[in-house]
């Protein structure tokens, strides 16, 4: 309190005298001024904690003098208590209304005086402590914001590293904070076809997006190795139901393309009703969520069934998170499905519907506050030649990763059962960098190879049954008649690579325990009829991704060979 100064601004001599006196007797120091315009030449000269000012003053009043000297502290709370003789309400008013704090009616009690000057003093520092707690917060904010762009684009990197910008693919991404609890992944799969994930987390912002970076690696990584869309949901249920607290899960749609079948096959949990919107007559088809959300159930309950939607070329999935569905106007209303619908009914052309819904909900919300994330993504059907190739880039030096290397992997009866070793042994393979490029290429080796080795060798089923379409489902019956019995039998994969790390060979060997096959008749029979038939097409097709293609032994073991960079027309 000894270090408080006070300025006195009164034109009349004795009165300042008078109050100079009791405030010093009061311990405080003690600056004078004689008008307004002195009063503001000692404010900006000493900065007073407290100002005592006199409302009539010559050159320039105290009201105007407070207003500028209010203007000049900015952000500093410095007290003004006027010294005034008036006693009409109004007036009064006036004063405060300029900017003082307070007024103390002449002749001056020093009793009241003292406990005004202390208690706008105790003011004036539990101001000057709000200050630097909000400085300190500001600082502290702008740090944490700093780690979470910076954190923000690592996961970006982790949780976009698909093919978002593949040509039948628009999406809008619009979180609320740094961080979106929403998530959208979508990814080529090595035989040909696209997965793509929705996700709505509950929530927002960073602890939303926490369980959105190991969604996004098995995401990605499972659907690189081949694995199945229910496989990979799985994973992601298992994964999101042992990480994420009691009272968190993840909404979602996920989807599988498959351009060559022209269909979309769905899962969705959680999330709203989504719009399959056709090309040719512009009707709308509503598809309904009928799973929980992932996370929430344990494996042993979880439901991985899909549901097949044939789609033609130009037919248009929307999905999108609740944020859209539950965006407020300035009158706290919802955008709701009845808007959302009547976008669809009332577009002209499906190539807009996109654009409509963003205009649509960006003139309902106006200028009201957001308070989830939005999230709008569009599939549309397309040829599969019309994705966009992934092409691997070669560094000038050799590339890192395993150069010489073999393997076998001896599969039996009750392995074969239960277990796809397509996943494993592709992810072997994108082990080498070389052969990452060549991942459709190779899954197509792979698959048809081991196909054959299991089904004809092993189960012994025969291609001729797939000779027309009705002999497909008679196939695939008798297929699971006979794995359910299966008790003996194997097939064994062998891998060996050499390379120097700008090329490399990969001869991949499937033997099984049938009894083989002449095959000299058959491959010459496959190459002159595979384009008029349903069976047999996959050893010609085999053969054009291999440098050689051969049978051994009594027909029971297949070689090829593959290199890379692989060369087609005279191009990598």
């Amino acid at each position: 309190m000894d270090a408080i100064k006070v300025l006195i601004a009164d034109d009349n001599q004795i009165d300042r005298m008078v109050l100079s006196r009791i405030v010093r007797n009061q311990g405080y120091q003690v600056l004078e001024a004689e008008n307004g315009q002195e009063a503001i030449h000692a404010f900006e000269q000493h900065r007073p904690d407290i100002i005592l000012m006199d409302v009539m003053m010559p050159v320039m009043d105290g009201r105007e003098a407070a207003r500028r000297i209010k203007a000049d502290a900015g952000e500093d709370f410095v007290p003004v208590i006027f010294l005034t003789s008036l006693t009409d309400a109004q007036s009064l008013a006036d004063c405060l209304e300029s900017g003082g704090d307070d007024f103390l009616s002449k002749p001056y009690n020093h009793i009241i005086l003292q406990a005004k000057i202390s208690s706008f003093y105790r003011m004036r520092e539990m101001h000057r402590t709000v200050q630097r707690q909000r400085d300190t917060i500001a600082s502290n904010n702008e740090h944490l914001l700093h780690e979470q762009h910076v954190a923000k684009a690592v996961f970006d990197n982790v949780a976009h590293a698909g093919c978002l910008s593949a040509p039948n693919i628009r999406y809008m991404l619009s979180p609320l904070a740094v961080f979106n609890g929403d998530v959208l992944l979508a990814a080529r799969k090595p035989a040909g076809g696209m997965h793509v994930l929705l996700g709505d987390f509950t929530g927002h912002g960073l602890p939303a997006a926490i369980g959105a970076m190991p969604l996004a690696e098995i995401f990605y990584g499972m659907t690189a190795k081949g694995f199945a869309l229910r496989d990979i949901l799985r994973e992601i249920n298992l994964k999101l139901k042992g990480i994420l607290p009691v009272g968190f899960f993840c909404c979602a749609v996920v989807v599988d393309l498959n351009f060559d079948r022209k269909t979309a096959s769905v899962w969705m949990g959680g999330v709203p009703d989504c719009y399959m919107l056709r090309s040719g007559n512009g009707a709308v088809e509503s598809l309904k969520s009928t799973h929980l959300p992932l996370g929430v159930l344990s494996n042993e309950q979880f439901s991985d069934t899909l549901t097949e939607f044939p789609m033609g070329n130009g037919d248009r999935l929307f999905v999108w998170s609740d944020g859209i569905i539950e965006a407020r106007n300035p009158a706290g209303e919802m955008f709701g499905e009845e808007r959302l619908r009547n976008v669809f009914s009332q577009a002209s052309d499906p190539q807009h519907v996109f654009d409509d819904i963003q205009h649509a909900l960006a003139d309902f919300i106006a200028d009201s506050a957001r308070d989830d994330d939005t999230t709008l993504l569009e599939l549309r059907m397309i040829e599969e030649d019309e994705l966009e190739d992934i092409a691997l880039q070669l560094a000038s030096g050799p590339l890192s990763g395993p150069i010489d290397w073999q393997m076998s992997y001896h599969l039996g009866p009750e392995t074969l059962r239960h277990f796809n070793p397509l996943p494993l042994m592709i992810h072997i393979m994108m082990e080498v960098p070389g052969l990452r490029v060549m991942g459709g290429q190779l899954y197509t080796v792979m698959a048809e190879l081991f196909s054959n080795a299991f089904e004809h060798g092993v189960l012994g089923l025969k291609s001729e049954l797939k000779r027309s379409s009705d002999g497909f489902m008679q196939y695939y019956q008798e297929r699971e008649t006979r794995l359910a019995g299966l008790s003996e039998g194997y097939v064994i994969i062998h891998m060996q690579h050499h390379g120097d790390g700008r090329s490399g060979r990969l001869v991949l060997t499937v033997e099984d325990s049938g009894p083989g096959f002449n095959f000299a008749p058959v491959l010459e029979e496959q190459k002159e009829s595979a384009s008029a038939q349903y069976c047999g097409r996959g050893i010609p097709l085999v053969s054009q991704i291999c440098e050689t293609l051969e049978y051994q032994g009594r027909g029971n073991i297949v070689e090829a060979v593959i290199r890379w960079p692989q060369i087609l027309d005279g191009r990598l």
